[in-house]
């Protein structure tokens, strides 16, 4: 896993990497909002980021 950033150990993180986490965190409470507004039952919203999150976490741990 030499591929795999731990950001507490990289600190202070650049402006480029505080506008990607900000963007990324938007988009996700963005996305989140209007699944909840569409009526999804909030099981479904939780297992749907879980399912990505993992997903990105094999990907790191695999490659």
């Amino acid at each position: 896993m030499t591929n795999v950033t731990r950001i507490r150990h990289a600190l202070p993180v650049g402006p480029e990497v505080n506008e990607a986490i900000e963007a990324l965190d938007g988009a996700i409470a963005k996305a989140i909002d209007a699944a909840k507004e569409a009526g999804l039952p909030q099981g479904f919203i939780v297992s749907l980021l879980h399912g990505h999150a993992h997903k990105e976490t094999h990907l790191m741990v695999c490659q």
